[in-house]
């Protein structure tokens, strides 16, 4: 049995119990009442809130770039090293802990919750993006240039690479340590027991999980409306449905009903089905395009990717004297924040699915293997779009006009473009439905104390809320009232950047403490 700190904590110890429910109090009744006057404050002042958390967002990425910078750096070395550091070979839940998931299962969840909608999202409007100029370049190269045709697919792997599944890894990890190995609960807060011990359970603790509860809430429902928008803006392009609120809300209400039935069925019959599938229709659209749009060609292509990757990565990581501002605080600073501000919910969900897998087994799981994934499929769909560009095929050729078509432009100029577009809008649909029902459960994990099996009713409580809050805030406000949620998640970014650099001591010090004592190092001294 794995060595447990010394701690009166038992999960649930002041829950409330009642409706099926079990509400940790107080994080779940202050986590509730926040987001409901986020959400009147926005309807009634849509303006107003966007302008107020677009400054918040602004300050932070203006002031703290280097921060998001040097931080994203650390944690990349921080994940590099401790695969090759002696602590690797600790297993989560100790010794004897096996995997519940298969590893392919296990991939297609922790893929699916991480990157997947965001893939379909930006594969082509990102290279085109860097590459024309439309809101400024890499480093400052020319656009529509051979170099800047290199230096977008170098810049774009940089975004999607290991700086952002290093970010996930970090809580993880070290939610997955502190919970299956510490016999502590699965919340934010248990990440800081080794530097303030039963304090975690007070107010601190409350004040971490109650942020994490709402980065969480935010995010998602962002993604949701801003989803429905793209969505229904190529049902539009393909089929001349009608790009209307009431679209939109009707794909709000059909993900979040998929949703809500999958997180009632739990990870087993739910999450793990949907992310199964996910990865089955993602990989068949992936070699289509691969087929007629690059053939054998692809390998060269990936390699370029690759090389373009490896021979910017310094100079993308530095925060010294930056001359592309534009590029550097749109473009990276910018998605630093966001994935920090994903990270709970992401690394929390991770966690969830990662017991029995090494320290060393994790890494390369989150780490490497995702990175390499993401290569062949930003190349894949990526230089397509950047040949369209280049060749002046279809409506690419102009350049961005539409992120949310982007994809669909380019599909549209290649053989069976109805069928793979649709495919491509199942696609969006299924990886929100995922991304809601994992995020969903992670929410009821946190609300509940740590508990890793909620009630259902708490469950279906918060799947619901995500889809009434993007339902509510795109009818009543529009893209201004989603514009304000989404600024409000990132400015979460910032605090949780130190969160995450303490994450990473706390770790380093339990894998030690797990080290020594657990795995026979050095004998076990109470005194």
């Amino acid at each position: 049995m794995p060595h447990r700190y010394d701690t009166d904590y038992e999960i649930g110890q002041d829950n409330i119990r009642g409706w099926g429910m079990d509400f940790h109090n107080p994080v779940f009744i202050i986590s509730a009442l926040l987001v409901l006057l986020f959400v009147i404050g926005t309807l009634m002042f849509p303006d107003s809130a966007k302008a107020a958390f677009d400054g918040s967002k602004s300050w932070s990425i203006d002031h703290f770039d280097w921060l998001f910078l040097v931080s994203g750096n650390i944690f990349v070395i921080f994940c590099v090293a401790l695969i090759f550091l002696p602590v690797g070979k600790i297993r989560l839940g100790g010794v004897d802990a096996k995997p519940e998931f298969t590893t392919m299962s296990w991939f297609a969840m922790l893929f699916a919750a991480g990157m997947g909608i965001g893939l379909m999202f930006w594969s082509v409007a990102e290279p085109v993006a860097y590459y024309t100029g439309w809101y400024g370049t890499p480093l400052n190269v020319a656009k529509n240039t051979p170099q800047a045709a290199e230096l977008a697919m170098g810049a774009t792997m940089f975004h999607w690479g290991l700086h952002p599944w290093a970010i996930y890894a970090v809580v993880a990890l070290s939610l997955g340590f502190f919970t299956y190995n510490k016999n502590l609960p699965l919340t934010i807060r248990s990440a800081f027991f080794p530097f303030i011990k039963d304090r975690s359970w007070g107010f601190f603790g409350h004040v971490v999980d109650v942020v994490a509860v709402m980065a969480t809430i935010f995010g998602l429902a962002t993604s949701l409306g801003f989803g429905a928008k793209q969505a229904a803006g190529g049902l539009h392009y393909l089929f001349d449905i009608p790009n209307t609120i009431n679209t939109q809300i009707a794909i709000i209400i059909g993900v979040t009903s998929v949703a809500t039935i999958s997180v009632v069925r739990g990870l087993d019959g739910g999450v793990k089905i949907l992310s199964n599938i996910n990865m089955l229709l993602a990989l068949a659209l992936m070699m289509f395009v691969i087929v007629i749009g690059h053939g054998l060609g692809i390998f060269g292509e990936v390699a370029d990717t690759t090389i373009a990757y490896a021979s910017n990565f310094i100079a993308l990581s530095n925060w010294i004297g930056r001359d592309d501002q534009t590029f550097y605080h749109g473009w990276t600073v910018f998605y630093w924040a966001w994935w920090i501000s994903w990270s709970p919910f992401v690394g929390m969900f991770i966690a969830r699915v990662s017991k029995g897998r090494t320290v060393r087994e994790f890494l390369v799981a989150v780490l490497l293997i995702p990175t390499a994934v993401t290569i062949v499929w930003m190349t894949a769909f990526g230089t397509v779009g950047l040949e369209q560009v280049q060749n002046g095929v279809g409506e690419l050729a102009g350049g961005i006009t539409n992120v949310a078509l982007a994809l669909f432009q380019m599909l549209e100029n290649m053989p069976l473009a109805t069928v793979t577009s649709v495919l491509g809008i199942v696609l969006v649909l299924v990886f929100f439905v995922t991304s809601s029902d994992s995020g969903s459960l992670v929410v009821d994990s946190i609300t509940a104390g740590g508990k890793l099996d909620a009630p259902v009713p708490q469950r279906v409580f918060w799947a619901v809320m995500e889809g009434l809050i993007a339902g509510a805030l795109l009818f009543g406000g529009g893209a201004d009232a989603l514009g304000a949620l989404q600024a409000a998640a990132i400015s979460v970014g910032l605090p949780f950047t130190l969160v995450l650099l303490a994450m990473c001591v706390a770790l380093y010090m339990g894998l030690w403490h797990e080290q020594r004592f657990v795995l026979g190092k050095e004998p076990r001294d109470d005194s």
